[in-house]
């Protein structure tokens, strides 16, 4: 008969038990009672499991945190770059959802620049497996990069392709870092000299600008107090700077500082302090500049902007500020100033017949000469060109005696400017023209003062020169009608107020040969102004050159206007030509253009120069009349025998005609000097076959003596006086 195993066993169980004594009648007890116990190690073999369970599953979750929040990134490539496992944290620094990342080519997410390293790198891992190398690579994220650290393992798992560990380290900080300590090293060991010294002021480092701006090596410094100072600042003036420092945490300025060899030398300091984040001071940052050279700028911008170049002295800027200064003092003292206008006479012809570089030699003695002459404290200033100015301060209360002390320094420049200059190789004289006007408190401007003192120069100048005039009212009306002419003869041109008129030229026949074309000023208001008045101005104020173009143009019309009538046909015109006008540089051009224009024969122009235009500049003079009188063109010397002509250039001059000046012709007969001046002028003319013509002859007396001493052309009221065109016309024909 079939039976169960267990039946089995219990019949077994059961014989054997009846083969026993009799039990107990509790054995159902017992037997229930090793089941409870059984239970119970079972429930307790449970728990432990459950135990061990949630333990092992505590442990996961520790390690699955651990994985996915590490501090860098885990990723697993496949043998064929693909991204089979990774870490939130590397999903996190590549800016990309992990599911994404999942599936995608790990070479995709590296910067372009590094892409093709990239490949090679990773190829040659996965070829040997085992080997761990690690290297950096730029990575994409977002519209940016950040720069990460590789380090990487190649696994061979059996007979499984080979699989990649990555670990991704963000390294974007610690470049920062890396740069900001580069940059920092090079800030260290820039120009400047920077020390680094402890909280007690030992010094702990230098740099190589600091050991060359100081003279001391770092050997010498380090280790060593900082201490440097320089005799030139008190010992309350560093205790002051290092409480500053103490106080606010930091300090800046310019102080003196002394180098090993004892030189002492400006710079810029800055001290810094430096604190934990406890607050407490640490060290000292102090930072050394070498000003020298920016001093030695600043000082020669000084000078430049204050003082004159070529003499040194204080310019026109500099007595300005002087001036204000000494206007503040006098109203405090009640003491009157003085300034003395200097200019030197004649400057313009030394710069003219030796050169510039001999003016400025003239210049820079006239500086030294003019600072021997006042006392300390005295301001002497080139306002420039020959121009100079004195002040003198605190004189006296009173206003005479102020005046005599002026004067007496005034007198003793005078003396000192007149002794003999030596110019290189040239011995010169010159002399100056002083104007002097007192000052007190602020009764007048600055600029009053200076107008009144130049005044009073050209009240010296009209003096003679060579002398000295304290500024007066009379002075002041005479500048304030100069001004006004001068405004009127600027308009003058442009309002047409000019006129030529003509005065006879004749044979001694009684012949009208030519005539001379005279300018006349028509003012509206003033009336006929006379030539005299305002040519000289006109010379001055460079308005001669315009004014003598327009001459010339009006000159040539009217020739042309005389080609028509038969009786002025013949007429040749003499035009007057300043030296400014002639030695312009397209002046024969120009006149050439102008006959041209006009269609005129050249030879009806004669042009008229002063004996100072001739010998101003010879070799342009030379070269200009040669050019002109190749076309026609004659000229003429006017008022020969007033100027200092020399015999020699005149003989080698190609001029047609002499003029004798009309103060000769006006004394024959009455000075044997000039008498005699006139004979010989014709003989010298007549020897040097040159026409000659005199002017200002008045009298019968004066045209017989020249007719007979061999003068036979005239020009003076004896023929007639300086007429309009028409006036000029109608004597013609009467």
């Amino acid at each position: 008969m079939n039976r169960h195993p267990d039946q089995g066993v219990y019949m077994n169980n059961t014989i054997k038990t009846q083969q026993q004594p009799d039990l107990p009648l509790n054995h159902s007890e017992q037997l229930l009672h090793e089941l409870q116990v059984h239970q119970i190690e079972l429930e307790m073999q449970n728990e432990e499991l459950q135990r061990a369970r949630a333990a092992l599953e505590g442990s996961h979750k520790r390690y699955c945190n651990l994985y996915e929040f590490a501090p860098v990134g885990y990723l697993s490539l496949s043998a064929e770059g693909e991204i089979i496992m990774l870490n939130l944290t590397a999903a996190s620094l590549l800016g990309v959802e992990r599911d994404t990342l999942l599936k995608h080519y790990f070479i995709d997410l590296v910067a372009p620049k590094d892409s093709d390293r990239a490949y090679f790198l990773l190829k040659e891992l996965l070829r040997h497996p085992g080997e761990q190398q690690n290297f950096e690579l730029m990575f994409k994220r977002g519209d940016g990069q950040f720069p990460a650290r590789l380090d990487c393992l190649s696994l061979m798992p059996d007979e499984q392709p080979p699989v990649l560990r990555i670990i991704l380290t963000d390294i974007s900080e610690s470049k920062r870092i890396e740069q900001e300590l580069r940059i920092a090293a090079v800030a260290f060991e820039a120009q400047e000299g920077i020390a680094i010294i402890d909280a007690n002021k030992i010094i702990l480092r230098v740099n190589q600008a600091f050991t060359i701006i100081t003279g001391y090596s770092a050997q010498e410094l380090v280790s060593q107090p900082y201490t440097f100072k320089s005799a030139r600042h008190a010992e309350n003036f560093y205790t002051n700077i290092w409480d500053c420092v103490e106080r606010m945490g930091s300090w800046q300025g310019e102080i003196w500082d002394q180098c090993k060899d004892g030189k002492n030398y400006p710079k810029w300091l800055i001290v810094t302090a430096v604190k934990n984040d406890a607050g407490s001071l640490t060290h000292y940052v102090c930072m050394h500049i070498d000003i020298s050279e920016r001093k030695a700028s600043e000082e020669e911008i000084k000078r430049l902007a204050y003082y004159d170049p070529l003499t040194t002295l204080p310019n026109r800027r500099l007595l300005l500020d002087r001036l204000h200064q000494a206007l503040a003092s006098s109203s405090r003292s009640h003491k009157y100033g003085a300034l003395l206008f200097i200019d030197l006479d004649n400057f313009k012809s030394l710069n003219d017949n030796l050169g510039h570089d001999m003016g400025d030699v003239l210049l820079q003695q006239v500086a030294q000469r003019l600072i021997s002459c006042v006392r300390e404290g005295d301001t002497v200033s080139r306002q420039g060109g020959d121009e100079f100015v004195v002040m003198l301060e605190e004189l006296s209360e009173h206003a005479e005696e102020a005046a005599t002390k002026a004067k007496v320094i005034g007198e003793k420049i005078i003396h000192a400017l007149n002794q003999s200059y030596r110019l290189t190789d040239h011995d010169y004289q010159n002399t100056p023209s002083i104007g002097v006007t007192l000052f007190i408190n602020h009764q007048l401007s600055i600029g009053a003062l200076m107008k009144r003192a130049d005044i009073a120069m050209y009240g010296a100048k009209a003096a003679g020169r060579n002398t000295l005039r304290f500024f007066d009212q009379n002075m002041q009306e005479a500048v304030s009608a100069r001004a006004a002419l001068e405004a009127d003869l600027r308009n003058a041109l442009t309002k047409n107020q000019f006129q030529l008129h003509y005065q006879q030229q004749a044979h001694n026949n009684g012949q009208i040969i030519g005539a001379e074309a005279l300018l006349r000023w028509q003012h509206p208001q003033r009336g006929s102004v006379p030539p005299l008045e305002f040519v000289p101005l006109a010379e001055e104020i460079g308005l001669i050159v315009p004014i003598g173009h327009w001459v010339l143009e009006a000159a040539c019309t009217q020739l042309k206007q005389w080609e028509n009538d038969q009786r002025t046909r013949h007429l040749q015109l003499a035009v007057n030509v300043s030296a400014r006008q002639f030695h312009q540089p397209d002046f024969a051009e120009d006149l050439r253009e102008l006959l041209e224009k006009n269609t005129l024969n050249a030879n009806r122009l004669k042009l008229e120069f002063t004996e100072n235009l001739v010998f101003e500049d010879i070799e342009d003079t030379i070269a200009k009349i040669a050019i002109l009188k190749a076309i026609g063109v004659s000229f003429s010397i006017d008022d020969f025998g007033t100027g200092y002509s020399s015999l020699t250039y005149l003989s080698q001059l190609p001029f047609d005609q002499l003029k004798i000046d009309q103060s000769f012709v006006q004394n024959i007969g009455i000075k044997p000097a000039d008498t005699i001046i006139v004979q010989i002028i014709i003989s010298m003319a007549n020897n040097l076959g040159m026409d000659i013509i005199a002017e200002g002859v008045e009298t019968e007396a004066q045209r017989a003596f020249l007719a007979f001493h061999g003068c036979h052309n005239y020009q003076g009221y004896l023929f007639g006086k300086a007429v309009p065109a028409v006036e000029f016309e109608r004597c013609l024909r009467r």
